[in-house]
């Protein structure tokens, strides 16, 4: 594995008694005295601590206690405070980043301080993309890449990666030249990280370099990032390495990249060689003895480009491959059966088969809503597009009036079922989806709503999303994903109207209702007509409703509350990075995560409770990308699942590298119980997602085996609390 970025995560602890503070302060959002005195605090390790604390909550009102460490502090509290000032994503710190970043004095010129800065730089002006001073500190991000260039072998890694991490974010005019310097660096995680930015880039100036990376570079990470940005500039001669990468290259990153990319160029010459490839893959999958070979995610990526190259051509060979994949996969992986559709649209086999899983139900409303968009001269074809939506009616009516056992097991395909009868645009599409805004599955609910965001703004459609939010409040006790995707539909159509429910949703026991409910009424238009809401926000305010308030049984909910106690802080504080594992059995075969308590305490505290409980054993792999991530910890299995609360976010200097453990969100401070470990880095995830775990390369082999459907058979927590600290290092 790679060094990773230095950091100052781990710091000397502070006493028990002022990590817990932090940690309390943390968990409920509240930045207040207590916290503004701890940076204030005689011991530097404190203010250092309570500088992340700070970043952490993300409250504008910290950036004056944060200043002086960042102007006048030790260098560990100068290089915390520009991270936390970049956590917080304010515009009112820009100034002191530029200032600091272009300052010549030997403090601010220490590589681990300029490399947070320039990170702090990225994030802010990401955030903040219409202000003006985003385009300075865009500008300096820049001038910072370059002066690194200049300086040859004696550049700062820390701060070449950084920066090139935070052109991404901030797409400033000429990164993509300043980040193509990089490509022939002589580390292999800098020429990784600048092809990566390239690719998102979708930049075209370097695709000479590109090429010679992808045909001659040794390290696996960089010629995978190469094929992606070769695909991702559209670049026609790169055709026939690309293909030689695709068919032949010894690391499975690199041929999914490569097959990727090939899709984007769509250049249908491509199809035989990867025939080639998935036939005798298709071979390997036959013979396995496993419920989901090892073989399937390469095969999903080559389908879902054989899709991509020759749509409606009817191609025999690929036609044949494609069936014969679905058969053995039973209908459990769409982009099978879909690729098909796209290659022949039709009806396929004329096979009727007995669905028997949600996934298979999933899968036929997918194909189906694949007819709304079809272009062909197929007749029969023609004929399914115009029969479709009556194929979808019966299922799609199914969900809101059977409430059966068989009903309940199929639910999870119904969002899938709703989205694909409303691509077809129906004259009755508002009343099914204002129908489906009553459904006793709060999913259905939040996609009926997402669907009625494309709708037009009657009353009848407001109205009915009133009656939904409120009816959502009462009812929806595990999960928030009905109440907040109603009111961010409501504010669209109709913000005058939303007005009455957002009041109501300040009084939500959930936090992240509250805090949207904050966000929305602030709009200033709002306010100007109707004058009463900034009393009411203000009034919220001073009852605190802009934290998270502590559990209240009366609520008969835990989402977004506090839920620790004094005895999990101090459990939780008093954990040592190195004495606690978690050892996964899985289909494939045993892996450990080394859990990090000092960089997460409360994130990995959560994990060893759920995994005590028995919470994830059993549980399906839902969520595999390869050379992405590897995603588990969902009860439902289709990526919407969690334990009935969210904790908190503890975002730390702890990057993700190649088997890094990482909390799976759906915005900030939505983690549950859902976590992925990554296949190679990603820097673009650093500082928005929580780190609080690491796999070695030993189980990352495990790992990289792992596909969707494979199953977590069972966790086992090994926790030392008599280990030793380990001393102090930069990691």
């Amino acid at each position: 594995m790679l060094p990773a970025i230095s950091t100052v995560a781990q710091i000397s602890r502070p006493s028990s008694s002022d990590v817990i503070k932090i940690l309390k302060a943390e968990d409920s959002r509240r930045y207040d005295k207590t916290l503004e005195d701890l940076m204030k605090y005689p011991d530097s390790d404190v203010r250092a601590r309570a500088a992340l604390a700070a970043g952490r909550i993300g409250d504008a009102a910290a950036i004056p206690a944060l200043l002086p460490l960042l102007e006048k502090g030790t260098a560990k509290e100068r290089e915390m405070a520009a991270f936390a000032l970049g956590e917080i994503e304010s515009i009112k710190a820009a100034d002191a980043i530029l200032n600091a970043l272009v300052q010549t004095g030997a403090e601010m010129n220490l590589p681990s301080i300029r490399a947070r800065l320039v990170e702090a730089a990225g994030k802010i002006a990401a955030a903040n993309a219409k202000e003006e001073k985003a385009k300075q500190l865009g500008h300096v991000i820049v001038q910072v890449l370059d002066a690194e260039a200049k300086k040859g072998p004696t550049q700062n890694r820390d701060v070449v990666l950084l920066a090139i991490t935070a052109v991404l974010r901030t797409r400033p005019e000429g990164g993509d030249a300043a980040t193509a310097k990089f490509l022939t660096s002589a580390d292999p995680r800098v020429r990784a990280d600048a092809a990566n930015t390239l690719s998102r880039l979708r930049a075209k100036n370097a695709t000479a370099a590109l090429r010679s990376m992808l045909t001659n570079d040794h390290d696996p990470v960089a010629r995978a990032n190469a094929a992606r940005a070769l695909g991702s500039a559209d670049d026609a001669e790169a055709f026939a390495i690309l293909v030689n990468a695709a068919a032949n290259d010894a690391d499975s990153r690199v041929r999914v990249s490569a097959i990727r990319s090939l899709g984007s160029l769509k250049n249908a010459k491509a199809s035989d060689p990867l025939l080639d490839r998935a036939e005798r893959l298709l071979q390997d999958y036959a013979k396995s003895k496993l419920p989901h070979p090892t073989e399937a995610s390469e095969l999903i990526e080559i389908s879902s480009a054989l899709g991509r190259l020759l749509p409606d051509t009817r191609n025999e060979r690929a036609v044949n491959f494609l069936r014969d994949f679905a058969d053995r996969d039973d209908g459990y992986n769409a982009e099978i059966a879909l690729a098909r559709f796209q290659i022949a649209p039709g009806r396929g086999d004329d096979k009727k088969k007995e669905l028997t899983n949600w996934h298979q139900y999933s899968t036929l409303a997918r194909i189906i809503g694949e007819f709304a968009a079809v272009k062909t001269t197929n007749e029969q074809a023609l004929k399914m597009k115009g029969e479709a939506p009556e194929q979808l009616r019966p299922l799609v009516d199914a969900f809101v009036t059977d409430t059966s056992g068989d009903a309940v097991k199929m639910m999870p395909a119904a969002p899938d079922i709703l989205r694909a009868y409303a691509q077809f645009k129906t004259d009755d599409l508002s009343g099914v989806l204002r129908d489906h805004l009553g459904s006793g599955d709060l999913f259905v609910r939040a996609a009926a709503a997402e669907l009625l965001a494309d709708q037009p703004a009657s009353k009848e459609n407001v109205e009915a999303l009133k009656t939904a939010f409120t009816k959502s409040l009462v009812t929806d006790k595990d999960y928030d994903d009905a109440q907040l995707g109603i009111l961010d539909v409501l504010y669209k159509l109709d913000k005058k109207e939303s007005v009455g429910m957002l009041l109501v949703a300040l009084n939500a026991p959930d936090y992240l209702v509250r805090k949207k409910a904050f966000e929305m009424l602030a709009d200033q238009d709002l306010q100007r007509d109707f004058p009463g809401i900034a009393a009411s926000i203000e009034s919220a305010r001073t009852k605190h409703k802009d934290q998270v308030l502590p559990y209240s049984p009366a609520s008969g909910t835990k989402l977004g509350q506090v839920l620790n106690t004094a005895a999990d802080y101090r459990r939780a504080a008093a954990r040592k990075n190195g004495t606690v594992k978690a050892v996964l059995i899985t289909d494939k075969g045993t892996f450990t995560i080394d859990l990090l308590p000092e960089d997460a305490p409360l994130t990995v505290d959560n994990f060893i409770k759920l995994a005590r409980s028995n919470y994830f054993n059993g549980l399906e792999v839902h969520r595999v990308v390869p050379n992405f991530v590897m995603q588990d910890g969902d009860p439902r299995g289709d990526g919407n699942g969690g334990p009935g609360w969210s904790i908190r976010c503890e975002i730390n200097m702890v990057p993700f590298e190649r088997g890094s453990v990482g909390m799976a969100l759906s915005g900030k401070d939505t983690g549950g119980s859902q976590w992925f470990v990554t296949h190679s880095p990603q820097p673009h995830l650093d500082g928005g997602y929580t780190v609080f775990g690491r796999v070695n390369e030993t189980g990352m082999k495990v790992v990289d085996n792992i596909v969707r459907g494979d199953k977590i058979v069972r966790v086992k927590i090994i926790e030392n609390s008599s280990a030793k600290r380990p001393a102090l290092t930069n990691r």
